[in-house]
């Protein structure tokens, strides 16, 4: 999934811990009675969370389309710069009342929100969004089997690692091997981006963290922006269009995503979250023409069964605890 987006809580690894306290406070205990209902409503908030990784991904579709005009750094600039100012008049934060722990928070985690948007979209800048993104996942797989410390979980690494050799055609030989390189460090910093997401949440009540964080990555990268692309990003279309991916990359998922995880299971979410390689894929050979060969479909689909069995064994070891 194209994790550069900017919201805590589209990672398989995050999700357990940031949301089983909301689920658990909001949903009363289920009735038989209540049962059927709910379970003909979580349609919806399916449906909200496909649909917010669906825009995501096609959001960076369209962000590669940009990147002749704009450079891949100027397109980056101008989502974080948007995005922030959505967020900013969204969630209004509070600048008073924070101690300076939660501002070196705040700001690592910009930090980190930067790194990780300018990494994948130099990596969208060399190989296919599908391969990119199947590539990026890694990060928050590995955090979530370093973190789980289970045996089984050696299986999913495993069959993470044999999909990235089918990925590469056994050493990359089919891939730019720099931007390879690019979307594993996308990967890593979207495992980072995790751990500050979950440390700002604790600290910023609702989304105020994020929206300060997402400043910080704007201002972060503007220069990088003006250098390589100058005045290119006063053009009105291009600024239309970075607008554009800003939203579909950034605003809207989060917006579905927060709005979905109110009715839905963290278990369901994360597995969700989990396809996104796929859509990634759907998403590069409809707007790129960017074709799959067997190989690479193969890959994206191991990386994707590694992703939901990580997620699956996480969430059952949390259900084991909690019946303990």
């Amino acid at each position: 999934m194209d994790k550069s987006r900017a919201e805590p809580l589209g990672s398989p690894v995050s999700i357990p811990s940031t949301t089983s306290a909301s689920t658990s406070t909001t949903a009363p205990v289920a009735t038989p009675a209540a049962a059927a209902p709910r379970r003909a409503g979580s349609l919806g908030p399916v449906g909200l969370v496909l649909a917010g990784g669906i825009s995501v991904q096609f959001g960076g579709a369209l962000a590669v389309t940009l990147m002749p005009r704009a450079g891949s750094l100027g397109v980056v600039t101008l989502r974080l710069l948007v995005a922030a100012v959505v967020l900013l008049v969204v969630c209004r934060p509070s600048l008073r009342g924070h101690s300076r722990a939660d501002w070196g928070t705040v700001v690592a985690f910009g930090v980190t929100m930067a790194a990780m948007n300018g990494l994948f979209y130099q990596s969208l800048a060399r190989i296919p969004l599908g391969p990119a993104v199947t590539l990026e996942v890694l990060g928050p797989l590995a955090l979530s089997v370093l973190t789980s410390r289970r045996a089984l979980n050696a299986v999913w690494a495993g069959l993470a690692l044999a999909g990235v050799f089918l990925l590469g055609g056994g050493g990359f030989s089919s891939l730019d091997p720099i931007g390879v390189a690019f979307a594993l460090g996308a990967g890593a910093m979207w495992a980072t981006y995790i751990i500050f997401s979950a440390r700002t949440g604790r600290r910023f009540p609702q989304a105020d963290g994020l929206a300060l964080a997402m400043v910080v990555a704007a201002v972060v990268f503007l220069p990088l922006g003006i250098a390589e692309s100058g005045t290119k990003l006063l053009n009105p279309t291009t600024i239309a269009l970075g607008s554009a991916v800003a939203v579909l990359s950034s605003v809207l998922p989060y917006t579905l995503e927060l709005l979905a995880l109110r009715r839905l299971p963290a278990s369901t979410f994360a597995i969700l979250m989990s396809l996104e390689p796929a859509v990634a894929a759907t998403a590069g050979f409809l707007i790129l023409h960017q074709a799959l060969s067997v190989p690479e479909a193969m890959a994206i689909a191991l990386v994707i069964a590694a992703s939901m069995g990580a997620v699956r064994t996480q969430v059952g070891r949390g259900k084991a605890k909690v019946e303990a």
